[in-house]
């Protein structure tokens, strides 16, 4: 009851910006008075001489952490305050050379099996922690863990996959943690050469409020800066109410496909299973229709999938629009492609929303029939060599495109468009959205701010596929 009084005050205090002096006095003497009656019992989880922060949602207050405070030349262990607390460098420094991987002025570097660890708690769990990491100068490879303390630093516990740094510049590893409660972290490096940290976000559990909403389908940008303009055929944009797309007419098929996915787009509809032609189309563009599909050794891949809008059979059968259809071979389609879905929509059931772009690019695909196939009804429909995905997760909420953050998970896959893809899982086809960008010449996230996007787009998700 204690700590419900004091997150009563927090809520009211994040809901109004107009009065956010009153309602932040509010909100502190809410949790003093919550955590003077509750004092006891918190002392018996966390030294009273250690610093607590506050949370007022989503991203904790004062991170990401970016260590450019304070000094540490040497690398015995030592304690330095930063703008979120106190931390132990232990056979680690705080590394300033040019050799130094770094966002600022300086990161910590940290050499053998030494670590870095926060000597505070944040109070309301981790739900998301990223992490940004580089190999100091020319040393070899390193690898290091993630671990977390739920009792103030007596135990600890590796979260998520050891993770292997090999890049001069900065990447960003993201650990899906998912614990309430009071959390404490600490990077342990467990091999190799000298490695730099730097930019550690952490994400709060606090069970979100908002409503699902139906959004933007194409609010992470228009990837090709496409037109509804009949005299850019292979570059047309299409709106429709349940996702956009741009078409390829020399093609035949979609350049991409963006859309939406909430719980605000679930229902009861059935699968129609109703493929038809498009008659949005200019009527001097091909228009497919699904008997150009038959007996092709490929099937009528979805990109919008199906039941990601069943809300009303009319959003379902929308899906079926040959305008949202590739040749995809069947095992990409019915396994790797249909697991990676599956994944989405249980993301979407765990409280978030999520944009995805999906597209397809390169010639020549192996189908049911075998051998190597460029292209199907005498040549009007490119078969690809490649399907891709790009999918951005956000806590269910809103302003979608400003509450995208360094801390934001980004899943991009790649995958071969023959019926060997499922020798690997869809988790082994993970790549960064600039290598896709390279592939295909879009732009994918244009929408967000450059610095932003760029950060996004460099790193390789790593986190749980299941």
């Amino acid at each position: 009851m204690c700590f419900e009084f004091g997150i009563f005050f927090h809520l009211h205090a994040s809901s109004n910006l107009t009065m956010k002096n009153t309602f932040l006095f509010i909100s502190l003497l809410g949790f003093l008075i919550s955590f003077s009656s509750c004092k006891k019992s918190e002392e018996k989880i966390t030294p009273t001489n250690e610093p607590q922060i506050i949370d007022f949602g989503g991203l904790y207050a004062g991170w990401p952490e970016g260590f450019n405070t304070g000094s540490k030349t040497s690398y015995t262990s030592g304690n330095v305050s930063f703008t979120t607390g106190s931390w132990n460098l232990n056979d680690a420094v705080l590394g300033t050379s040019t050799s130094d991987r770094k966002n600022g002025t300086q990161s910590v570097r940290i050499q053998n099996v030494g670590t870095l660890t926060m000597n505070f708690n944040v109070l309301n769990g981790a739900s998301t922690v990223t992490i940004m990491h580089g190999k100091y100068g020319t040393d070899a490879n390193s690898t290091w863990g993630l671990y977390y303390s739920t009792n103030s630093g007596s135990t600890w516990t590796k979260t998520g996959s050891t993770i292997t740094t090999s890049s001069t510049t900065l990447a960003q590893a993201s650990f899906a943690v998912n614990i309430t409660g009071t959390i404490r972290f600490q990077v342990k490096k467990l091999s190799g050469g000298k490695l730099n940290i730097d930019d550690i976000t952490i994400n709060d559990n606090i069970p979100t409020t908002a409503t699902p909403t139906r959004d933007d389908n194409m609010a992470m940008g228009n990837p090709s800066g496409a037109l509804a303009n009949v005299g850019a055929p292979n570059n047309y944009l299409m709106v429709k109410t349940q996702f956009a797309l741009a078409y390829n007419n020399s093609r035949g098929t979609p350049y991409w496909v963006s859309w939406h996915l909430s719980t605000a787009w679930k229902g009861a509809a059935t699968r129609c299973d109703c493929f038809t032609g498009d008659n949005a189309l200019p009527s001097t563009f091909f228009k497919a229709v699904t008997g150009n599909y038959t007996n092709s050794g490929f099937d009528r891949g979805h990109m919008c999938p199906s039941e990601d809008r069943d809300g009303s059979s009319t959003d379902n059968a929308a899906t079926f629009l040959m305008t949202n259809v590739i040749p995809q071979a069947p095992k990409n389609n019915q396994i790797t492609w249909l697991a990676l879905e599956n994944y989405s929509r249980t993301l979407m059931t765990a409280g978030n929303e999520l944009y995805i772009i999906s597209g397809a690019y390169g010639m020549g695909g192996s189908g049911s029939l075998g051998g190597t196939t460029n292209t199907i009804s005498g040549g009007s429909i490119t078969v690809p060599s490649r399907v891709w995905k790009v999918l951005i997760v956000l806590p269910v909420g809103v302003d979608d495109i400003n509450r995208v953050s360094s801390a934001t998970r980004i899943i991009a896959i790649d995958t071969p468009n023959t019926q060997t893809v499922t020798n690997q899982t869809w988790g082994f086809y993970r790549t960064s959205v600039d290598a896709i960008e390279a592939a295909t010449g879009l732009d994918l996230l244009s929408n967000l701010p450059d610095a932003l996007e760029a950060s996004l787009e460099a790193s390789v998700d790593n986190g749980p596929t299941l």
